[in-house]
């Protein structure tokens, strides 16, 4: 019963998260994103006390919990573990026990710390609530859009507009390289060898090992009904059960209660240890098992933590298409100016707060609804206004940010803030290229800071070209999307290292 429940949990939270990355509409961010924000690297990297405390209290009860139900890449090795468990030979099991690997783990964990601490790229490659973002960002992503689009195209032909069509990008090369080799090798390892990257590579996972060592609820051997038959080492995916001497390597269970639900003598159980307390189950006085009563009081309070801090949202869709914006049909691509400064969203503060803190799980990116995130060489978010502009109604990438990299930011404040400027190019401009009428960077800059004046001061009525207030302009980059020069536009932006208000 404690399995299922336990199977029951992380197969709620492992779908909740997933669809965080996948959801275009960004009505489940509301609902749910306080899943995302209890992820423990996040919530340590945004100062987020409260979901720091819940993670290490539920850790000081039930020891890795947080690894089985919370963690959605715990969740995927869970599944890759089974699916590796199955057939006739998986049916008794196929794991055994190995002694913790002590030098690799916390030599791993001492780098990564290291690596968070510096800024280091590769530092994010091996967190787990990245690597699992990565993956529904750049694999999982493009798919439900290309399902989604499918079904728009089939509900069109029977005058249904229940769905609707959306942009399928490639949102980085590089970034998606590295997903499918995430997804390859972690699934791979944990089809072999179960939660072996867990336990020797994941850098939450060691530090929660520390914290486990002292949980008061654990799985224990009643010496008295063991027989020894080691059915609970064989599906340990955590290979942290020795059946010989009926111990566990706290540190590396993680509370998935495989071996209690497997045990057909009824000798292993969920139950309250007090550290240093040495138990001796033969002579122990029959007891009632409340293991499971208290399971579910803690499990309730687990599911109301989940839902803490849930905010309405409007679930109507924005139209964000507005009559007359481009109305040139590109003959060509853009493709991107080379730019002296990257550019981060609003919310990010600057490009240095934004290195620090950004885990690079692809939530923004994946978030954006106006295609103008995209993964770096680094894989962390930057923008780029080839596909879209960032419109001043919308600030989702603030909102689901879980790190603190973006932080969230008020629509009025938006408007107001300077992320960078647009610089004009002369011999880019159709006015001056093809020697034709335009004025459309000026048509849609949102904050007028763009002016059309005469080309020939001296001629009020030659052809006019647009002259940039960078003093007014927020490098939204609605000018440079929308210039109809192809392939670089006329008018492009460069990035700030700080923002301000305007």
């Amino acid at each position: 019963m404690l399995r299922k429940i336990r199977i029951t949990l992380a197969l709620i939270c492992f779908t909740l998260v997933t669809l965080l990355f996948l959801d275009f509409t960004g009505v489940l961010q509301g609902y749910f994103g306080v899943l995302a924000k209890v992820q423990f690297l996040p919530a340590v990297l945004a100062l987020n006390v409260a979901a720091i405390l819940f993670v290490v209290v539920l850790t000081l009860l039930c020891g890795r919990l947080y690894c089985s139900v919370i963690c959605p890449l715990g969740v995927f090795q869970d599944i890759f573990s089974w699916l590796g468990n199955r057939g006739k030979k998986g049916k008794r099991g196929k794991f055994k026990f190995s002694n913790e690997k002590r030098i690799p783990r916390y030599g791993i964990f001492a780098l990564f710390v290291v690596g968070i601490a510096t800024s280091f790229p590769a530092a994010a490659l091996i967190a787990p609530y990245s690597a699992y973002g990565r993956i529904a960002t750049y694999i999982l992503s493009p798919i439900y859009k290309l399902a989604n689009n499918g079904l728009a195209y089939m509900a069109e032909r029977l005058d249904s507009y229940m769905f609707y069509e959306v942009d399928v990008l490639l949102k980085g090369g590089i970034a998606l390289g590295i997903a499918i080799a995430t997804f390859v090798i972690i699934g791979a390892v944990a089809f072999f060898k179960g939660r072996a990257y867990c336990n020797t590579v994941c850098p939450v996972g060691t530090f929660l090992g520390l914290i486990s060592r002292f949980a008061i609820f654990r799985p224990v051997v009643d010496t008295s009904k063991c027989i020894h038959c080691g059915m609970c080492e064989r599906k340990c995916k955590s290979s942290c059960i020795d059946s010989k001497s009926g111990t566990f390597d706290y540190s590396r269970c993680v509370v998935c209660m495989d071996c209690i639900g497997n045990c057909n003598k009824g000798a292993l159980r969920l139950t309250p240890v007090i550290p240093g307390h040495k138990r001796d189950e033969k002579t122990s006085a029959p007891q009632v098992d409340t293991s499971r009563r208290k399971f579910l009081g803690l499990a309730t309070v687990l599911a109301a933590g989940s839902i803490a801090g849930v905010r309405a949202q409007d679930s109507a869709k924005v139209n964000l298409e507005d009559e007359g914006e481009g109305g040139l049909a590109p003959i060509q691509d853009k493709v991107a100016p080379e730019r002296f400064g990257k550019i981060v969203p609003p919310g990010a503060q600057s490009y240095a707060n934004l290195q620090s803190h950004c885990t690079a799980c692809g939530l923004c990116i994946a978030n954006c609804e106006n295609n103008v995130l995209f993964a770096g060489r680094d894989l962390k978010p930057f923008m780029s206004y080839e596909k879209g502009y960032c419109r001043p109604e919308c600030n989702r990438c603030s909102t689901v940010c879980p790190a603190g990299a973006i932080r969230e930011i008020p629509l009025a404040d938006k408007s107001s803030t300077q992320i960078g400027h647009a610089v004009w190019q002369f011999d880019l401009c159709i006015v001056n290229r093809d020697h034709q009428e335009c004025g459309n960077c000026a048509r849609h800059c949102p904050t007028g800071a763009i002016q059309m004046v005469a080309q020939d001061p001296d001629d009020p009525n030659s052809r006019k070209i647009p002259v940039v207030n960078t003093e007014r302009c927020i490098g939204c980059g609605a000018c440079e999307n929308l210039c109809p020069a192809r392939p670089v536009s006329a008018i492009y932006v460069e990035g700030h290292e700080m923002h301000r208000k305007v």
